[in-house]
């Protein structure tokens, strides 16, 4: 993809040369390993080192320009003094390549929404590819499961960095992709990655304590979610916000301030797609909601409360981007779960049912224990852990979310990463006070334990990882997939053999 536009002045690109003469630029590269010959290397400031430390590496590799802020440029100060390669310095550089990446690959899908929020983001932009390829259009999704639908390719992280992103944009749109849903992390917002893509509408879900450990606080990570009304949307784009969240009144504020279009969805009686009830089953849930002063009542296939309000914002989405209200809730019964998400894992000869679920921080805990709870006719049980190298102050909140609404609980290993996981674990035991709690390491034998004391009736929803086909120890990565595991530990129980 990158010859697509065989070369670009820097000026084609929007970049203004500080020093040295225009040049044209055949690439773009961030990863000082990828430079080629007459690429723009951006050199971008870091969590644990800048950018302009590798600098030198982009000279010797034939860069053709360097992109960077003041401080990359007095690192390499020495270099670039005894270089004629061009540079350019701005304020913000990682904005600057997202727009920079935006003239470069040029192509986008025709329609494209992104969403945000500490939960439920895979789900919508899931659901909303799935309503626009139902309803006949060529659609994607792009996040943490990668991109899916009429094309497909996988990704390293739920919003890549600009190149990649506007890469798989431009291949999408030149495969025919006419529409594009996609996930906005608070790390991807914040660090500039979605900006220079052409939204029509966006989305937020909820917000709960999350990435702690990246952003300074609470504050600062709403602001980080709230650049996508604030910043990337544009002021003729629509908003579509979950006001049930005590956060979302606020973030209706700031697109409203911004002038955006607003379409709410919630249970209060100024919601424009206002849910009046739902009533569930084991395999799904009814739905009853009212848009525009007409009642709505379909029954869709999926486990857990909070899904009503992730379909709705869906379709809200939809209908923000031209598609008629009636045709999007007559297809909204044809929605199906997300890998990873409330996905349904096992059942045993008992009829207890096994579910998996990506559920990994306190209140997305809480919230699909909640969720599940109406389908469950027996005991709750749950398998659970927290992942290391990431926020600590949320462990014992998880410990406390699952005896507080599950009636057995697991604490096993998540993802320990770098961290020891008897240490990970002992901080998530912390919270759990009271209740029937069993700590258990190894993930495995977690889920058999769990499984085994599955009786009629009885649920197990093992959280934390849903469609992660890896388990993080150190710096090995092991394969491991909950839904895999849950499927042999019934086979081996129930005597189904495999």
């Amino acid at each position: 993809m990158q010859t697509r536009a065989r070369t670009k002045t820097l000026a084609e690109l929007g970049l203004t040369v500080v020093g040295g003469a225009e040049t044209r630029i055949t690439g773009l590269s961030v990863d000082s390993r990828t430079v080629q010959e007459g690429h723009l290397f951006a050199a971008l400031p870091g969590t644990r080192v800048h950018g302009g430390e590798f600098i030198q590496f982009a000279l010797r590799m034939k860069a053709g320009a360097i992109l960077t802020d003041r401080e990359g440029a007095a690192i390499a100060a020495d270099e670039l003094a005894g270089s004629e390669v061009p540079v350019v310095i701005v304020e913000d550089p990682r904005e600057a390549l997202a727009f920079t990446a935006a003239l470069w690959f040029e192509a986008q899908p025709e329609v494209q929404v992104a969403v945000t929020g500490t939960n439920g983001k895979t789900s919508v932009a899931s659901f909303t590819r799935q309503l626009w390829t139902e309803m006949g259009a060529e659609a994607i999704s792009v996040g943490t499961t990668g991109v899916e639908g009429a094309y497909t390719a996988p990704l390293g992280h739920t919003t890549p960095e600009p190149i990649t992103l506007h890469k798989v944009l431009a291949a999408a749109a030149d495969s025919g992709v006419t529409h594009a849903a996609m996930e906005a992390s608070s790390h991807g917002l914040a660090q500039r990655r979605v900006d220079g893509v052409r939204l029509r509408a966006a989305g937020f879900t909820n917000l709960s304590q999350d990435h702690l450990d990246y952003h300074a606080d609470f504050e600062e990570y709403f602001e980080a979610k709230a650049g996508l009304f604030s910043r990337v949307l544009p002021e003729d784009g629509t908003a579509v916000i979950n006001i049930d969240d005590p956060w979302g009144r606020k973030m209706a504020d700031i697109a409203e301030d911004r002038g955006h279009d607003l379409l709410t969805v919630g249970r209060s009686g100024e919601a424009h797609l206002q849910i009046l009830g739902q009533r569930y089953e084991a395999t799904g849930q009814e739905l009853r909601f009212e848009w525009a002063g007409r009642i709505q009542h379909i029954r869709m296939g999926l486990i857990g409360g909070f899904q009503a309000e992730n379909a709705l914002i869906s379709a809200g989405l939809c209908i923000a981007t031209g598609a008629d209200a009636q045709e999007v809730f007559d297809t909204l019964p044809m929605l199906e779960t997300v890998r990873g998400r409330m996905q349904f894992a096992a059942r045993r000869e008992n009829q207890a049912t096994v579910f998996v679920d990506y559920a990994h921080t306190p209140d997305a805990l809480v919230t699909a224990l909640k969720a599940i709870r109406p389908h469950v006719l027996g005991r709750l049980i749950v398998v659970f852990g927290a992942g290391g190298d990431r926020d600590r102050g949320k462990r014992p909140l998880m410990g406390k979310a699952a005896v507080e609404n599950a009636d057995v609980v697991f604490v096993t290993d998540d993802n320990p990463r770098s961290e020891d996981p008897e240490l990970i674990r002992r901080e998530v035991m912390a919270g759990t006070s009271r209740g029937e709690v069993t700590e258990v390491g190894d993930r495995a034998e977690a889920i058999l334990r769990a499984v085994d004391a599955l009786g009629p009736g009885d649920t197990l929803l093992i959280a934390g990882k849903g469609h992660e086909t890896g388990q993080e120890i150190g710096d090995t990565v092991l394969p491991f997939d909950d839904v895999e595991q849950a499927s042999v530990a019934v086979a081996a129980l129930d005597g189904k053999g495999l």
